[in-house]
């Protein structure tokens, strides 16, 4: 149950400067295997590891399993650059049948962060490839018991800034492209901006097809009602107007894989006297009868959405909406800050939301400050993830050594994990940033990437200590 990209934590501004937050801090459990008892205190200090990639508690072991630039165990060519959003899905009794691994234990899925100047593309594969010009897409890797890579291909090609996504309740990875450029924009011949889905065992079920209906605009990460099907999606959108929170109700809701592609209505919420969430600054605020408006014009033909006409009322922004994800019976997704420099009504440094649809109501869980009640030592976290000891593990995305932080219940903050320095010089050293962390189905590991130079790691040891 990732959330992704700077999404629950975010920048002070401020180099060095802590990062805090208030309320309901087990708020953000209910419903799931992490709101059981434990995750009260970390795993003790960091041991430095003598072959200086990973530094992890006593008792904690990595193994490093694809680094960028690498051979592909397919083949297919090297491992793309900027390791971003990831997911682990579950070997399935299907893989014995001709489809993927027959041996597979766990399944991930990487996205490939790459701008049109990416380092490594990802390799164009047929019947896997969008736009020939596109450098950004996914990989897959298959893995045994022990975290022995099994195999390593290209899951999707061609598409641009593949950032988040989110996991389905039928195991497939939809991957975001957070960008809106169209054909003619940096060398792309097709339009940019869409959800596409990912088969993890077999790619080629899935393709390359963009799934047009839930929009074309800068998407960061989604998240499925495994009720109902509706799709909740976030916009990052960097400059005013600002994003919005976004629903797609599918024509074939919880079809499975492939349903997507029927179709739906793509909505957007407006909170009635509310245009812009930074505005709300007291924990516990919540606001009933949220209204979802039609999307006059999901594809963005002539208009970005964010700058198209809701009529009377508006719709409701806000400033970098990025993490989506669904805990108990409630969709949560967040604003990772707003500066009234640029442009937004209030200043924070985080807000988390709940979006509850039976109720229809609308509710701010947890707001990030500089006066508030937990202190994370580095500065700008990145991609979290719910630890299966509970608590919450934290990318950190800043300056100098980075880490992965857990985060208890209790609000107490450990370090998990430290990366090397790997990029610079050593006069100017630079640390690459900790991506999509998450954990393996069984929860007896946790897989982490480092975005630069692209790496990915599986650390196992005493998680449910």
């Amino acid at each position: 149950m990732s959330a992704t990209r700077r999404q629950v934590l975010a920048r002070t501004g401020a180099l060095g400067a802590g990062i805090a937050f208030t309320g309901a801090l087990s708020e953000l459990f209910a419903g799931t295997a992490a709101a059981q008892p434990g995750g009260h205190s970390g795993y003790g200090p960091l041991v430095p590891d003598p072959d200086g990639l990973l530094d992890l508690p006593r008792g904690f072991r990595y193994r490093v399993l694809s680094r960028e630039g690498d051979e592909l165990r397919s083949g297919e060519g090297p491992v793309p650059s900027n390791h971003d959003g990831m997911s682990a899905f579950p070997g399935r009794s299907s893989d014995r049948h001709g489809h993927g691994h027959g041996n597979a234990h766990t399944y991930l899925v990487r996205n490939h962060e790459n701008r049109a100047n990416g380092r490594v593309p990802v390799p164009t594969v047929e019947g896997l490839t969008y736009d020939p010009e596109g450098k950004g897409g996914c990989t897959a890797l298959a893995l045994d018991s022990r975290n022995h890579v099994l195999s390593e291909r290209v899951a999707i090609a061609g598409t641009a800034v593949n950032c988040a996504g989110g996991h389905t309740p039928w195991n497939t990875w939809l991957t975001c492209e957070e960008t809106e450029d169209r054909a003619g924009t940096n060398g792309y011949t097709k339009d940019h901006g869409f959800i596409f889905e990912v088969d993890p065992v077999d790619p080629h079920r899935t393709g390359a097809v963009p799934l047009t209906a839930m929009g074309r605009f800068q998407h960061e990460a989604i998240a499925v009602d495994p009720r109902s099907g509706v799709v909740y999606e976030t916009e990052d959108a960097f400059e005013r107007p600002f994003g919005l929170f976004y629903r797609f109700l599918p024509h074939k809701p919880l079809g499975g894989r492939g349903s997507l592609r029927a179709g739906g209505r793509l909505q957007a919420m407006r909170v009635p006297g509310v245009p812009d969430l930074s505005s709300i600054q007291e924990t516990g605020a919540t606001f009933d009868r949220i209204e979802w408006v039609d999307v006059p014009d999901p594809l963005a033909v002539e208009t970005p959405i964010r700058f198209q006409d809701f009529g009377r009322g508006g719709i409701t922004h806000a400033q970098k909406l990025e993490g989506c994800y669904w805990g108990g019976r409630s969709v949560y997704f967040v604003s990772s800050f707003a500066h009234s420099d640029e442009g937004s009504a209030a200043d924070h440094f985080g807000q988390i939301w709940r979006y509850d649809p039976e109720r229809r109501r609308l509710t701010l869980v947890i707001v990030f400050g500089p006066d508030t009640d937990v202190q994370l030592p580095g500065e700008s976290p990145d991609n979290i993830c719910l630890a299966p000891s509970g608590g919450l593990m934290v990318c950190e995305d800043g300056n100098g050594a980075q880490h992965v932080f857990g985060v208890t219940r209790r609000g107490e903050v450990y370090a998990m994990a430290r990366g090397a320095q790997n990029i610079g010089t050593e006069e100017e050293p630079e640390w690459g940033e900790f991506a999509g962390v998450t954990f393996s189905p069984d929860g007896d590991t946790m897989y982490v990437n480092c975005y630069t130079p692209g790496t990915t790691f599986a650390v196992t040891g005493p998680w449910r200590r």
